[in-house]
């Protein structure tokens, strides 16, 4: 049993020795083969919606001061004493057509009337005594048979004097009787008054303004309309021969009156003649009838407000509605192609809005334009396509262009 012990004492550690080295070589021979294994990143997911055009009118904002289409000084022809004025003559006073709005003391015109009228008389009584002694006297001559009278014997030059005085006369009385006529200051339109001059007692001279007037049938706004927006609108560009003289599109104005927005319809019925040199702007008129014709839901559409105005656009049907998200890098959208990588694509927008971009070049119909997903995309970046999302597509074909 000694003897054992002592063997086994000697034999163990070097065994041990050698199934250590023989485990290690294993082990360091084996390193090569093990291969470490990489995480794969999987491509990010990101929404799209198709390219699809569609039928788009492209309505054009604009805004302006309403007008009226007519405004007049009224001004006194003759000089006199105002003797009376229309209960409306007054700052924001409403009249009719043919009504007296100013009255000027008459008498002196009235006998300036009656002078002209007693020269005309005298002037007709004249010219019948001149008539007959020139048929006394062309019976005279007659008589004495004494050849071929002169004109002045027949007294013809006579006649055609008086016959002159006459019609000096009845322009007389023509001028006086307009005169008169004048004492009285009609209103050439239904309207409204803006301001007024004159009072009862006032001495007015010829050619004094004693208010001012505008018509009520009709307002107007003057719109400026870019160069680049005109493509859009039907507007009626007239020509010298008149060709192309038609109302052109629909308006319609906005404005806060009251705490409450209120709205009016209009047309659009001229554009301007020039285009202004500084801003390039071309000027379109808006006109609305009976702006002042009552309406329980709303106030009349006052002179001097401000509005703003939705020019009817032309329908188109090659535009195409995006996301405002779809946007990256001022005129530029990524689309995912048939690979799952992003491309880069310059693209034109004719319209820019909060929540919506309308695009007129760039896209071809069916193209899948990224809207989100990927904060910093990159040009060939590789990338996955989610699951189409129907709300998201619908915002992007809902609505119509403004």
């Amino acid at each position: 049993m000694a003897i054992n012990s002592v063997s086994l004492r000697i034999l163990v550690p070097p065994l041990l020795l050698s199934a250590s080295a023989i485990t290690a070589w294993t082990l360091i021979d084996r390193k090569s083969e093990v291969t470490p294994k990489v995480a794969e990143r999987e491509p990010p997911v990101v929404d799209v919606v198709p390219a699809k055009p569609e039928l788009v009118r492209l309505n054009v904002h604009s805004q302006g001061v309403v007008a009226p289409r007519s405004e007049i000084n009224l001004v006194a022809e003759i000089a006199g004493k105002v003797i009376r004025v229309h209960p409306a003559f007054a700052a924001g006073g409403f009249f009719k057509r043919g009504d007296v709005l100013v009255s000027i003391e008459p008498r002196d015109y009235d006998f300036a009337v009656t002078k002209a009228q007693a020269l005309v008389a005298e002037a007709r009584k004249e010219l019948l005594r001149e008539q007959e002694e020139a048929a006394q006297a062309a019976e005279e001559w007659q008589a004495l048979g004494g050849g071929e009278p002169s004109e002045f014997v027949l007294h013809k030059p006579h006649l055609e004097e008086r016959r002159a005085k006459l019609a000096a006369a009845e322009a007389e009385l023509a001028e006086a009787r307009l005169r008169r006529a004048r004492c009285a200051l009609y209103a050439p339109f239904a309207g409204r008054v803006r301001s007024k001059q004159v009072d009862v007692g006032q001495y007015v001279t010829a050619g004094e303004t004693l208010g001012r007037l505008y018509a009520t049938d009709v307002a107007e706004v003057r719109l400026p309309i870019a160069a680049d927006q005109a493509e859009f609108l039907d507007l009626p560009l007239s020509y010298a021969d008149g060709r192309n003289a038609r109302i052109g599109p629909a308006v319609s104005l906005s404005a806060r009156f009251g705490g409450k927005l209120h709205h009016w319809e209009g047309k659009i019925v001229r554009t301007e003649g020039v285009v202004d040199e500084k801003t390039g702007m071309l000027y379109a008129v808006a006109e609305i009838r009976e702006p002042y014709g009552y309406r329980e839901d709303r106030p009349p559409l006052a002179v001097g407000l401000f509005v703003h105005a939705e020019i009817e656009g032309l329908p188109r049907n090659d535009l195409v509605r995006l996301p405002q998200a779809a946007l990256h890098s001022g005129y530029q959208v990524y689309l995912v192609d048939s690979e799952g990588r992003l491309r880069l694509r310059n693209v034109e927008i004719v319209h820019s809005g909060h929540d919506e971009l309308i695009v007129s070049g760039g896209l071809a119909a069916g193209d899948s334009v990224m809207v989100s997903g990927v904060d910093l995309p990159v040009e060939g970046m590789r990338v996955t396509v989610a699951a189409p999302d129907v709300k998201l597509q619908a915002e992007s074909s809902s609505g119509n262009g403004s």
